[in-house]
C-alpha cells in the first residue's frame, strides 16, 4: 500500500504520552476467566467496547450516561510510521466519505481517531488496549492502542498494512451508522426483542460496517490507485481471521452459531466484496438480506 506522501489527517488524537485517569477496570461478578478471553476475544472483531460485552455477559447493562472522558490535550502530530500510517488513512476515508456525502448533497462529519497506550477514558467507558479497536458513538470517536497491530499479526494470523487499513475503515463505518441513524434504531431494539434476535441484529451491524469498508476501498483505489498486489488478500484474510466462528475455535475449540455477534469469516468477507465491488452504500443493506 503506497500510503507515504499522502494527506495525513489532523484529526488524530495522541495520547501516548499522556496518563491516563483512573485504573482500568474488568469488574464482572462472578464472570470466569474463559468468559473475559472469549469476551475479549469477540471484541477484536471492532465491533464495540469490550467493557460493555463484559458487562452484558455478567447481566448488567449498556451505560446510559457514561463519565465524560479526562479532558487533555493532544500530542503533538505524530511522526512514527505507524501512527502516520493510521493518519493517512484516516485522511482518506475522509476524503472518500466527504466526497462521497457531498455528491449526495449532505454533509460528512469526520470522527477523531485517538491513539492511546494501555487504558484511556472514553465515552463508552473505561477503553482497553486488549479490546482491540474499537468506537465510541457516545463521543464519535475511534480509539486505538498500535500494538493492537502485532496482535493482528502475530496473533489472529492478518498482517500487512492493507489489512490494518481494513481495522480503520471498517471503525469508521460504524461512525456512518451512527451519522445515519442505523446504530440508534438497532439500541431502541434492545429490550424489545430476546437476546437471540438482538445478537441477529448485531450480526448485520458488523457485516454493513464491513461492507462500508469495502466501499470505501472501491472509492480509495479509484481515486488514490495506492494499493499494490495482495493488500486486497490481507484485507479479506483479515475479515475472516475475526470471523466469530473462527475467534470461538480460537478460545474455546468449537463454535455456537446462536451466540454469533460479529458473523462468520466467509459473512465478513463476503460483505467486504460485495461493497469492494459495487462501490454503494446501498448494496450494504444487510437489515434487508435474506441471506447473510
Amino acid at each position: 500500500m503506497k500510503w507515504e506522501g499522502q494527506r495525513e489527517s489532523d484529526n488524530v488524537e495522541d495520547m501516548r504520552e499522556q496518563q491516563s485517569a483512573g485504573s482500568p477496570m474488568l469488574g464482572g461478578r462472578g464472570l470466569s476467566l474463559g468468559g473475559i478471553v472469549i469476551a475479549l476475544l469477540a471484541s477484536w472483531a471492532f465491533g464495540i467496547n469490550p467493557m460493555t460485552v463484559l458487562g452484558l455477559l455478567d447481566g448488567g447493562s449498556l451505560p446510559v450516561n457514561s463519565p465524560a472522558p479526562q479532558q487533555t490535550r493532544p500530542g503533538p502530530k505524530p511522526q512514527d510510521p505507524a501512527a502516520r500510517f493510521v493518519a493517512a488513512v484516516l485522511a482518506d476515508t475522509e476524503d472518500v466519505w466527504g466526497s462521497y456525502f457531498e455528491g449526495r448533497q449532505q454533509h460528512y462529519a469526520a470522527p477523531k481517531l485517538v491513539l492511546f497506550r494501555d487504558h484511556w477514558p472514553t465515552g463508552c467507558g473505561q477503553g482497553e488496549a486488549a479490546m482491540g479497536p474499537f468506537y465510541c458513538p457516545a463521543d464519535q470517536k475511534v480509539y486505538i492502542d498500535l500494538a493492537f497491530y502485532a496482535t493482528l499479526r502475530d496473533r489472529l494470523g492478518a498482517p500487512g498494512d492493507f489489512a490494518q487499513a481494513y481495522v480503520i475503515a471498517h471503525e469508521v463505518g460504524h461512525h456512518l451508522q451512527q451519522l445515519m441513524g442505523t446504530s440508534a434504531k438497532l439500541e431502541e431494539a434492545r429490550g424489545r426483542v430476546s437476546p437471540t434476535v438482538y445478537n441477529g441484529l448485531s450480526v448485520r451491524l458488523e457485516l454493513q460496517a464491513d461492507c462500508y469498508a469495502g466501499v470505501w476501498a472501491f472509492h480509495s483505489q479509484r481515486g488514490k490507485d495506492w494499493l499494490e498486489q495482495g493488500d486486497i488478500a490481507e484485507a479479506l484474510n483479515a475479515a475472516a481471521q475475526i470471523g466469530d466462528d473462527t475467534l470461538q475455535k480460537r478460545a474455546q475449540g468449537r463454535v455456537v452459531p446462536e451466540s454469533f455477534t460479529h458473523g462468520s469469516s466467509a459473512q465478513r468477507v463476503s460483505w467486504f466484496k460485495r461493497g469492494l465491488a459495487q462501490g454503494e452504500l446501498a448494496a450494504c443493506d444487510t437489515f434487508r438480506a435474506k441471506q447473510l
